[in-house]
């Protein structure tokens, strides 16, 4: 299985993540090739020993996406598995955190998760395998390549996922305007934690939420009830971020 990854940015960053396995680059027809990131993107072709073909722009075009000249043939999506993140938390020495997506379907949602994840160093993101939207390329550009840089887990049961990562001492907060939800800036978020992002129109499904140790809530002033997934989502994992650089510390029990 194939997959075509299209855009500047999004093919420089697969290769560089170099994760994949990869067939092939093409250029189309005059795309400057000398200079800047279409250099870039050659250069570590070449050093993959990837062949680099010259294409007919037309060819490009009839895939009806922004692909700017550049297209990567690629191998499927490298998913990781749990054990994975929380090993990759423990090499660097830092309390586990990881951002879970309860079915969320939306490619530029999930992108913009990925994205954030990313920046502020999340260990790694676990997804359902069914009813949610998996690592496609159009969440890979929408995530601005970052989605290729990141661990990803699928699981079959994701509250059986979350029951498992409290066995290994992970909190699990999830974010959610219910009684009893917290401000997300007034609660420790410094310590192992997993945060919760619910569905588009859904939220967190009962069985999910009940599994949570807290709820998050942010508070707002506005007309609008709420906000959308994937801003509530960076909010509160630059939150925790902030707090992390702080070295503060989660209780010690439930």
């Amino acid at each position: 299985m194939r997959e075509a990854l299209y855009g500047r940015n999004i093919v420089y960053e697969s290769l560089r993540a170099g994760r994949r396995s990869f067939h092939c680059l093409r250029i189309a027809d005059g795309v400057q090739q000398e200079q800047g990131i279409v250099a870039d993107i050659i250069s570590l072709a070449q050093n993959l020993h990837l062949p680099v073909e010259r294409v007919p722009r037309g060819e490009l075009e009839r895939m009806d996406v922004n692909h700017q000249g550049v297209l990567l043939e690629a191998g499927p999506y490298p998913y990781s598995d749990v054990d994975d993140i929380l090993r990759a938390a423990s090499r660097k020495g830092e309390p586990p955190l990881l951002l879970l997506l309860d079915l969320l379907q939306d490619p530029q949602n999930v992108g913009s998760l990925l994205r954030t994840a990313e920046a502020v160093g999340v260990h790694g993101i676990v997804i359902q395998q069914r009813r949610a939207v998996d690592i496609t390329p159009a969440v890979v550009r929408a995530s601005a390549g970052a989605a290729e840089h990141l661990c990803v887990a699928q699981v079959v049961n994701l509250s059986r996922a979350i029951a498992a990562l409290k066995g290994q001492d992970v909190w699990i907060a999830g974010v959610e305007a219910a009684p009893g939800a917290q401000r997300y800036d007034q609660v420790d978020l410094s310590g192992p934690l997993a945060l919760v992002v619910g569905s588009e129109g859904q939220g967190l499904r009962r069985l999910v939420r009940e599994r949570c140790d807290f709820l998050l809530q942010l508070p707002m002033q506005g007309q609008v009830a709420s906000l959308n997934a994937a801003v509530a989502g960076s909010i509160v994992l630059y939150e925790a971020w902030r707090q992390r650089t702080r070295g503060r510390t989660m209780p010690e029990s439930r």
